[in-house]
């Protein structure tokens, strides 16, 4: 068991935010706290660090509930907006993919598609309070005899509306970039021939998972920044991997943690919830999440305080070797390289584009910042936090 001459609980930092007192600041903020003051005092003067983070998560998608039809039907084909739902969950209800695209769209067939419209423009389209069309189909039964109903509808329609994200928020990602002669399209985006680009995800130092690298404070039941409302921490995401190299400060240097989130769509807005079409690829959601890491001990000061510079990934080539699966990195580079706008790899001078957006991290940051600071946002105590192991 370690030692630390800082001991903080949860339940005390809540009392401090309920009564006006917690002192919060963003994880960018943090780096000059902590190396004006240390890790110690630090870790004495700060409440609670916030997180955000901006960009396209595909593991995403929608539990929506319509309501019974009369004569009831037991829907078992859904379409939205003609993309379709599955319907395999009960009678009205069905699950929107972030990623299902348009019946009818020629997909790749027209090289490179376009992906005009998918599951997560239906999404953002509820979020906005457009209409959308729903139509949907069963089978018939004594007890749900109807076979066809067509509807139009917003948000304020459906009986319930959740959001719910399997896997959002990878601790880490790939770099990608492309050795092949020709250009090609990928979910990082297009990546031109001769690693004449490379593309990045994550917000870096901002990003909260490399907040708390061992999911200290994070877990089931963590209250978080979701899509622009309140939204919590439901599971470990699929995927989930802490047992990969890290660094001597314990962040990870490759894909690692990821987290699966819930929250009410109804309370959501498209600024923090939008659709992404991927030329050559398909469709996507931007999701916008942010976790306040409480501050409990000096430990936990010195990883929110982690900069760019000491967060390092991996440079991976899209053309062949990702496709193959093989996992033979070509480079390692830090996030303040990649942020700069330039990497060298043998010599060779790749401008680099990050696919999320740290700009919005950072508004997002600062709204939960202004939140907890207000009293409208007490932490979530995990019940258990994600598996290390």
């Amino acid at each position: 068991m370690k030692k630390f001459k800082v001991k903080k609980t949860i339940k005390e930092i809540n009392e401090k935010i309920k009564e006006g007192r917690a002192v919060v600041v963003t994880a960018e903020e943090m780096i000059e706290i902590v190396e004006k003051n240390g890790d110690v005092e630090a870790a004495r003067k700060i409440d609670v660090v916030t997180t955000g983070t901006f960009g396209p998560m595909c593991s995403s998608g929608a539990f929506l509930n319509f309501g019974h039809t009369s004569p009831r039907i037991r829907a078992s084909k859904v379409w939205l907006n003609d993309v379709p739902a599955y319907g395999g969950v009960a009678a009205v209800d069905c699950y929107i993919g972030a990623t299902e695209v348009v019946e009818g769209d020629p997909l790749n067939s027209v090289y490179p598609g376009e992906f005009n419209y998918g599951g997560g423009h239906v999404i953002e389209d509820l979020v906005a309070g457009n209409v959308i069309k729903l139509r949907a189909e069963g089978y018939g039964t004594d007890c749900y005899p109807a076979r066809k109903y067509e509807r139009n509808i917003t948000i304020n329609d459906l009986r319930d509306a959740v959001l719910f994200n399997p896997r959002n928020a990878y601790q880490n990602y790939n770099c990608a970039v492309n050795l092949s002669d020709t250009t090609i399209y990928t979910y990082m985006g297009m990546l031109r021939p001769r690693m004449a680009n490379a593309a990045y995800a994550t917000s870096g130092q901002l990003s909260p998972l490399f907040n708390d690298p061992f999911y200290r404070t994070i877990g089931i039941g963590t209250r978080i920044f979701l899509g622009g409302t309140q939204g919590f921490v439901a599971w470990p995401g699929t995927q989930h991997n802490p047992n990969v190299p890290r660094g001597t400060n314990g962040v990870p240097k490759q894909g690692a943690g990821t987290i699966a989130v819930v929250g009410n769509l109804k309370e959501m807005n498209p600024e923090w919830l939008a659709a992404a079409s991927i030329l050559g690829y398909g469709v996507s959601l931007y999701v916008g999440i942010g976790i306040p890491i409480p501050i409990l001990d000096e430990e936990m000061a010195r990883q929110t305080a982690v900069k760019d510079e000491d967060i390092y990934t991996q440079v991976y080539d899209y053309s062949m070797d990702y496709p193959k699966g093989v996992t033979n990195p070509l480079a390692e580079v830090s996030y303040k390289d990649l942020r700069s706008g330039a990497i060298i790899i043998d010599g060779k001078k790749i401008i680099t584009a990050p696919l999320s957006s740290y700009y919005k991290a950072r508004q997002i940051a600062n709204i939960l910042k202004e939140w907890i600071e207000g009293g409208k946002f007490i932490l979530g105590e995990p019940q258990q936090t994600l598996p290390i192991a």
